[in-house]
């Protein structure tokens, strides 16, 4: 029951915190310098055009006005009509948000798994060359931006050694998956820096976990090593690991943005980095609103699944 309560009182903080989300992000976008109509128009309209514009958009309205027509339209499905494309932003969204998925799932399913494996193998032998080895390029990896990562895959297996395609330019609503060796170069870029990140967290976790009094007893009564890892580590090491993987689900978000406009990859990343060139307010609405709740359902998951592995943490 008290793990219950805690999963409904984190569903009810995700609803205040989106709701903010959507009235920050509703306000920053409205008291941008400049004029929509006229960003719409372009600079030789008419003031008899701008203020056409205006009125047909509703800026002519009052600004909570607006909010609440937004708000309601948004808990309907509707977020409106992209000024830039003259159509619903719904379905232009639905197959955005589906390619950024699959971006986005892809590469949590290979770097978590991978980055906990590196983090355990460099704490079995904390200073050793393994553990030195992994550390030195992960602290290297997370020092470089996404686009530099990016641009160097782009320059090695594109240009110096082609083989593979330097762009992931594919039409909005076409499947990647029937292309993956498109969605290598992006993956691997955003794997690179999630790798560095949660393996010396997991590195961390796993030293301090081998120092804990019953590893010691387990190992003086002549308990196997890959036993005392995998039976008596690993489940105290991972779900402190699995929160932080939630934690950084934030990383995999803001690096789709990065990495999908350096690859012209046709998800969220790409389509609010025009919206924001165009001044496409609804769009930019639609997908940060879009992007907090996908944050939020990441770290909200991850604190079930730690619940769920351990039953201490349910008292």
């Amino acid at each position: 029951m008290q793990a219950l309560g805690f999963i409904l009182r984190r569903v009810l903080l995700l609803v205040v915190v989106l709701f903010a989300v959507s009235v920050l992000t509703f306000a920053i976008v409205n008291v941008l310098p400049g004029d929509v109509a006229t960003a719409v128009l372009g600079d030789m309209a008419t003031p008899d055009q701008v203020l056409a514009v205006r009125k047909t958009l509703g800026l002519d309205q009052p600004l909570a006005e607006r909010y609440l027509r937004w708000l309601l339209g948004v808990l309907q499905g509707d977020f409106g009509r992209s000024l830039q494309h003259g159509q619903p932003i719904g379905p232009i969204l639905m197959g955005r948000l589906g390619n950024s998925a699959i971006l986005g799932l892809i590469t949590l399913a290979i770097a978590a798994p991978l980055a906990v494996a590196l983090g355990v193998m460099a704490a079995l032998k904390p200073g050793g060359v393994l553990d030195r080895v992994i550390g030195g390029i992960a602290v290297g990896a997370y020092a470089l931006p996404e686009y530099v990562i990016g641009l160097f895959g782009i320059l090695a297996f594109s240009i110096w050694w082609p083989v593979l395609p330097g762009s992931s330019l594919m039409d909005p609503n076409e499947n990647p998956l029937a292309r993956p060796e498109a969605l290598i170069l992006p993956i691997g870029v955003l794997i690179t820096g999630m790798l560095a990140f949660i393996s010396q967290v997991t590195r961390a976790s796993m030293i301090q976990v081998m120092g804990s009094a019953y590893i010691r007893t387990a190992v003086l009564k002549g308990v196997p090593r890959w036993r005392v890892v995998m039976k008596h580590a690993m489940p105290n090491l991972l779900p402190p690991t699995i929160a932080e993987i939630g934690m950084y689900f934030g990383y995999v978000i803001g690096g789709l943005v990065v990495v999908e406009t350096l690859f012209s990859y046709a998800g969220l990343g790409q389509l609010v980095t025009n919206a924001v060139s165009y001044r496409d307010v609804p769009v930019i609405q639609a997908v940060v609103l879009i992007v907090a709740a996908a944050y939020g359902i990441g770290n909200l998951l991850a604190d079930v699944a730690a619940l769920l592995m351990n039953p201490r943490l349910r008292s």
